[in-house]
């Protein structure tokens, strides 16, 4: 996909959504520190769109990007790190959960991010299960493969598969560093 404009729209708190339901959303997810804000950047070739931390958990609010004026990109926020307050992993839990549950929207996609040297965690899977009741479509990038040497990419690609049997969802193996997996991912957000 040619990318012609990308820019942020807004932040979202729950039940403070304004958007067009009728325009695409593509929804992505992910632990915190897993390359969501940097596959973001690299899919919509802008470097500086989406900010990337190296503190995990910074993002708190579902943050919405217009693309080529037809489509939306939603950042939403990490979940999963352990030095963060319960208060507010079970708040920023919550507001994934409004958004996956109850907010409908005529068209849309949920990208799950994972690091290739983690793989699939218990909190990818719990938030996997929710995705699947949707019934709409999932596409895993499998992030960071940069890092993994032939064998140990072949061992995760092989396992994280083996997981996702029996479910409708797409694997991309993808590169943030390097923009591997680009035009995969474009092929496969059908």
């Amino acid at each position: 996909m040619k990318i012609y404009k990308a820019s942020f729209v807004k932040g979202i708190i729950k039940g403070k959504q304004k958007w067009d339901p009728s325009i695409r959303q593509v929804a992505f997810y992910g632990r915190s520190n897993v390359g969501k804000s940097s596959t973001i950047n690299t899919l919509l070739e802008n470097k500086s769109l989406t900010k990337t931390s190296s503190v995990p958990g910074k993002t708190s609010e579902i943050n919405l990007f217009n693309v080529n004026d037809n489509l939306f990109f939603l950042d939403l926020p990490g979940y999963g790190y352990a030095k963060t307050s319960g208060q507010k992993r079970a708040a920023l839990r919550k507001l994934i959960l409004w958004y996956i549950m109850e907010v409908k929207v005529h068209n849309r996609t949920h990208v799950m991010v994972l690091d290739s040297k983690v793989g699939l965690t218990d909190n990818d899977n719990e938030f996997l299960e929710f995705l699947n009741r949707t019934g709409e479509q999932i596409i895993i990038v499998f992030n960071k493969i940069d890092k993994l040497n032939q064998k140990e990419y072949l061992k995760k690609i092989l396992g994280i598969k083996e997981e996702l049997v029996g479910q409708e969802i797409s694997l991309v193996p993808f590169s943030a560093k390097m923009k591997k997996g680009v035009n995969d991912f474009w092929e496969a957000l059908n």
